[in-house]
């Protein structure tokens, strides 16, 4: 549990330098590898307009800062 909370923390701090022109779902793709490869199972990932109401942890924003990509344990 408490690697996975790092993977993400690493990973919206990644994702929101390195990609924020990037197209939603390429990013939501390296994103969904990344966490897949630390063995995390039962999440989801949902692309949100930047600042809507999300119940989950922001791992990154991509559309040039307009979208945000939305982490979620199921």
């Amino acid at each position: 549990m408490k690697k996975l909370v790092l993977a993400a923390a690493l990973l919206s701090l990644a994702g929101t330098a390195l990609a924020a022109a990037k197209p939603c779902e390429e990013l939501k793709s390296e994103i969904a590898a990344k966490i897949d490869a630390k063995g995390a199972k039962h999440y989801s990932l949902e692309v949100v307009e930047k600042g809507a109401a999300a119940d989950g942890k922001v791992v990154g924003t991509c559309e040039a800062g307009t979208k945000e990509i939305v982490y979620k344990r199921s």
